[in-house]
């Protein structure tokens, strides 16, 4: 362990530690070998971007690495960005009452104008959306989308992308606008170029922190005191099962083969475990999420 502590030195940043870095390593980074993690981990690093924030993920696809950006580091850098006021994400179902229109700036541009969008139950299905970005001293950017435009996704060759839309279709979409429109708004273009842009005295860019997602186990978070110990057990397992669910491992075969892969000491009579293979469950779905809709960079 000392050595591999000693390998990840200089891929530290902010409130990464070298600890931090060999759980990345073991768990979202499985999948590279050593040398793509290194530049994963030195991309993140000269972006800013936090892997245990949910903010950057590496891919493994026949050998070769794709970086990711999930949709929380664009909402991060679009608020720390100067005019930042906001976005709204907004799906439009077929049984809603929606109109809109064009109105043209002072500067000549064109801009998207809501003049209606209300609702009652059953909305029926989704039929298209909308993200609205908002910055000071400039009119609204917005994204207008339909479902035909994103349907592609559903077929898609990537199995996790497929299996997100085809499952989450409603939030993928929202998330998808959302990454859409805040990109464009702000300019968050996370390219070879933009990586260069605002570095501080070290050549890296300055990394704001934010509030810690702690992946150790953690008894504590789940716990309420009123609970026998046997209570907030059986509220862990029955977390844990939805969790399975939504990655699609439903048997016990997959569930036992994902367990001796992932967690190989795992006791399932303990809170500490039980607990920390949730935390672990949760991290693979928040990747399997940004993975799906993630910016790509190769």
């Amino acid at each position: 362990m000392a050595n591999q502590l000693a390998t990840y030195q200089n891929l530290a940043f902010g409130e990464l530690n070298q600890q931090d870095i060999v759980t990345i390593r073991e768990t979202i980074g499985k999948d590279c070998n050593e040398s793509q993690f290194k530049l994963f981990m030195s991309i993140a690093k000269s972006a800013g971007a936090n892997p245990i924030m949910n903010e950057i993920y590496p891919t493994v696809r026949q050998n070769q690495l794709t970086i990711q950006f999930g949709i929380d580091f664009f909402v991060r850098k679009a608020k720390e960005s100067d005019g930042y006021q906001g976005y709204d994400v907004q799906l439009v179902h077929e049984n809603d009452e929606f109109k809109m229109h064009q109105e043209k700036a002072e500067d000549g541009r064109y801009f998207v104008v809501i003049d209606e969008h209300s609702w009652g139950f059953p909305r029926g299905k989704v039929i298209g959306g909308y993200a609205i970005a908002y910055k000071e001293g400039l009119p609204p950017f917005s994204v207008i989308m339909e479902v035909d435009e994103v349907e592609h996704f559903k077929r898609s060759g990537i199995g996790m992308q497929k299996t997100m839309w085809t499952n989450y279709f409603n939030d993928m979409f929202k998330k998808h606008m959302a990454r859409r429109a805040l990109k464009a708004a702000f300019n968050l273009n996370f390219d070879d170029e933009d990586i260069a842009d605002n570095k501080g005295s070290d050549g890296i860019p300055e990394y704001k922190p934010q509030e810690r997602k702690d992946i150790t186990p953690q008894q504590e978070s789940i716990d309420k005191p009123t609970d026998t110990e046997e209570d907030q057990k059986n509220t862990v397992r029955s977390a844990i099962n939805q969790a399975f669910n939504k990655l699609g491992i439903t048997t016990k075969e997959e569930t036992g083969e994902y367990i001796k892969k992932h967690a190989p000491k795992f006791n399932k009579d303990s809170l500490s475990d039980l607990n920390g293979l949730l935390r672990l469950l949760e991290m693979n779905i928040e990747m399997m999420e940004a993975q799906s809709d993630g910016d790509e960079l190769e």
